[in-house]
C-alpha cells in the first residue's frame, strides 16, 4: 500500500545543483532546507550513479525529504516496438523506484511511460500499448515497496501519448493500477489546456504530483500560467500531495536535462532568493 498523501512543498534538485556529486546533492538538499521545503525532488536520469549512502546522510542532515523524477530517453522508450529499448526502459524504471525506496521516498512522478522529447509522428496502438503494459509492470513493482507512481502529462514536443489531462485520466484507466496516478504541471498546462482548472476538477483524489513552473521557467508570477486559478482548483479537490517548485536556467545546468527541455536563456542566477520566493508564492494561494 502507498503512504497517505500530506499536502507538502518541494523543490527540483536543478534549482540547486547541476549533478548528484557529493557536492552537488549538498547543495540541493541544503537549498532546499534554507528556503523551507519540505523535501528535494531528485532527477534520476542515472540512478546507478546515485550515491543512496551519501544522499541518506545528507537527508537526514538538513531535515528534508526526497522524492524522485525522470524522463525515459529513446534508448529507453518503453513505447518503442523494438523488445529490447522496451527492457531497458523497465531495467531503468525499477533501478530508480529501488534507489527511491532506499531514499525514504514514496512519490515517484515524470515521464515514465514515453521519452522525452518530440516524436516524429502520433502514437500508434502498438506503442500506446507498450506503454500501459510497462505502466502496470511500473505500479506493481513500485506498489510492492509502498510507492506511488504519478504520469506526468506534458506538452507535444515532449511525448505524444498524452497532452492534456483528460488524455492522462483516460490512460491510467488503461493502466487501471491505485497506485498510479496523474501529474500535472503548470508548464504544460499553459501551453496544451483550455484554461488552468478544468483537468484538476476531473482529476480530483485522482491527481497524485502537481509541478508548479511558469510559462518561460523562471520566477513565478513573471509570466503568462494563471496561477489563482490553478491554486483555486486545487483548493476546490482538498489536494493532497506533493508540490514541486520547477524552475530551469542555463545558470544550473545538467547537460542530458537541460538539452531535453531546451534551457537556453539565463532567467536566474540566485537559486536560495529564486526558491524561497516561489515558497512564498506558492503557500500564498494555497
Amino acid at each position: 500500500m502507498a503512504a497517505q498523501k500530506r499536502l507538502e512543498f518541494g523543490g527540483h534538485a536543478l534549482v540547486w545543483a547541476g549533478d548528484w556529486s557529493p557536492a552537488g546533492a549538498r547543495a540541493a538538499i541544503s537549498g532546499a532546507a534554507r528556503a523551507g521545503y519540505d523535501y528535494v525532488e531528485v532527477a534520476l536520469l542515472d540512478p546507478w550513479s546515485v550515491d543512496t549512502a551519501m544522499t541518506k546522510d545528507l537527508l537526514a542532515e538538513y531535515g528534508v525529504r526526497a522524492h524522485a523524477s525522470l524522463g525515459l530517453s529513446f534508448e529507453t522508450d518503453v513505447t518503442s516496438t523494438n523488445p529490447a529499448v522496451v527492457a531497458k526502459g523497465d531495467e531503468l524504471l525499477r533501478k530508480a523506484t529501488d534507489v527511491l525506496h532506499a531514499l525514504g521516498g514514496t512519490e515517484l512522478c515524470g515521464v515514465l511511460y514515453s521519452a522525452l522529447g518530440k516524436y516524429p509522428g502520433p502514437a500508434s496502438k502498438e506503442s500506446r500499448a507498450n506503454s500501459v503494459s510497462a505502466m502496470q509492470r511500473l505500479g506493481d513493482y513500485a506498489a510492492d515497496k509502498g510507492i506511488t507512481v504519478s504520469l506526468e502529462v506534458v506538452n507535444r514536443y515532449e511525448t505524444n501519448i498524452m497532452n492534456t489531462g483528460l488524455e492522462g485520466l483516460a490512460f491510467l484507466d488503461e493502466v487501471n493500477r491505485s497506485n498510479v496516478l496523474l501529474h500535472l504541471d503548470t508548464y504544460h498546462m499553459n501551453i496544451e489546456e483550455d484554461g488552468m482548472e478544468k483537468s484538476v476538477l476531473a482529476a480530483g483524489d485522482r491527481l497524485g504530483f502537481v509541478h508548479i513552473g511558469e510559462s518561460h521557467r523562471g520566477y513565478l508570477g513573471t509570466g503568462n500560467v494563471d496561477f489563482d486559478t490553478f491554486f483555486a482548483a486545487l483548493k476546490k479537490i482538498k489536494y493532497q500531495g506533493p508540490i514541486t517548485f520547477e524552475s530551469f536556467s542555463s545558470a544550473v545546468v545538467d547537460k542530458a536535462l537541460s538539452n531535453a527541455l531546451c534551457v537556453w536563456r539565463n532567467l536566474w542566477s540566485d537559486s536560495d532568493d529564486l526558491a524561497s520566493t516561489a515558497l512564498k508564492f506558492m503557500k500564498e494561494r494555497i
